[in-house]
């Protein structure tokens, strides 16, 4: 189990963006989330106290938690002072990245000295199935983007509140770094090896009671061409009756990909669903989540209601707005 409250390490995080694990835990277990330490030339802030590990320690903060997602996901060699001093002084350290603290010699060492204990979260602790593709019982649903890092996870998280709210049987199920730290469990999915991976989003949602949904978080897009395949393992280890999609609209180009341009919501609709129908030739598209971030509200309100009437189907900011119509939108199918 890894130790709560946290203090978020940010590191030199070059946008907000690239601190989306610190973002999400922030958001939604707040009260895990006491401060936040940054290195000169930081460009993301959680809006918490700046803190000094002294500081933190004192405020009760027990583990560091890496809260960057760099391309490539690697533990950065100007961290490591840092890394190292939290050790010296108390602090666990946990992490999603790729680059493993168990795997940093330097970092191994001092926790076995200080007997503090190294948490990666991205590495899969079950040997999953190949997947079989037999239809399960239950409800699913996936959400399906434009690109990476958009709001997928946040889509599905909001879509779970507004469902119990409805009185309505629904299980946020954590596929990437930063939902496994919020709710404790998942797969880290594009860490499991590639021929388990539609197998391991099989026995993530098993069969359940039939008025049950499982809302599996989204990892990448169809259409990145860093991502894709953890897309599709999940489009057909899901098997989702309903589609949603999502979409950021200030985005010029695929993150990471300065050449390629973001395609269409038509486009990811027609794809996604061709895609889908392979697993569950009765999956449906549901709705739309527009992460509307950077646009003010009269902006927000009117790119929704015009994407709404372009593609027929309920569309807000689900983080914004709330969740609601596109919980109703599930409860009718």
């Amino acid at each position: 189990m890894i130790r709560t409250p946290y203090l978020l390490f940010l590191g030199d995080a070059p946008d907000q963006l690239a601190a989306k694990v610190a973002q999400g835990i922030k958001d939604w277990r707040p009260e895990y989330a006491v401060g936040q330490l940054r290195l000169p030339g930081c460009k993301a802030d959680m809006r918490l106290p700046d803190m000094t590990l002294t500081e933190a320690r004192q405020a009760g903060c027990k583990t560091l938690v890496i809260g960057v997602a760099n391309r490539g996901g690697v533990i950065s060699q100007s961290w490591k002072k840092v890394l190292v001093q939290a050790l010296e002084e108390g602090f666990d350290l946990a992490s999603g990245l790729h680059n493993l603290l168990r795997d940093e010699e330097d970092l191994a060492a001092v926790a076995r000295a200080t007997g503090r204990s190294l948490h990666d979260v991205r590495v899969p602790d079950v040997k999953y199935p190949i997947a079989n593709g037999v239809r399960r019982t239950g409800k699913r649903m996936l959400a399906v983007g434009t690109d990476c890092s958009i709001g997928k996870m946040y889509t599905a998280l909001c879509m779970e509140k507004a469902m119990h709210a409805r009185g309505m049987n629904a299980t946020f199920r954590a596929t990437g770094q930063t939902g496994i730290l919020i709710t404790g469990g998942g797969v880290p999915l594009d860490a499991v090896v590639a021929d388990f991976m539609a197998g391991s989003i099989e026995w993530l949602t098993p069969d359940n009671d039939p008025n049950h949904w499982d809302l599996i978080e989204g990892q990448g897009s169809l259409f990145h061409i860093s991502y894709s395949g953890v897309t599709l393992a999940l489009i057909h280890g899901g098997q989702p009756d309903a589609l949603i999609l999502c979409h950021e609209p200030t985005r010029t180009h695929m993150r990471g990909l300065p050449n390629h341009p973001l395609p269409s919501l038509e486009a990811v609709r027609d794809t996604a669903l061709a895609m889908a129908r392979v697993a569950n030739p009765a999956c449906v598209v549901a709705g739309v989540s527009i992460n509307t971030a950077a646009l003010s509200d009269t902006e927000a309100a009117e790119y929704c209601a015009e994407v709404e009437t372009r593609l027929g189907l309920p569309t807000v900011d689900p983080f914004r707005h709330g969740a609601d119509r596109l919980a109703e939108a599930l409860e009718a199918l």
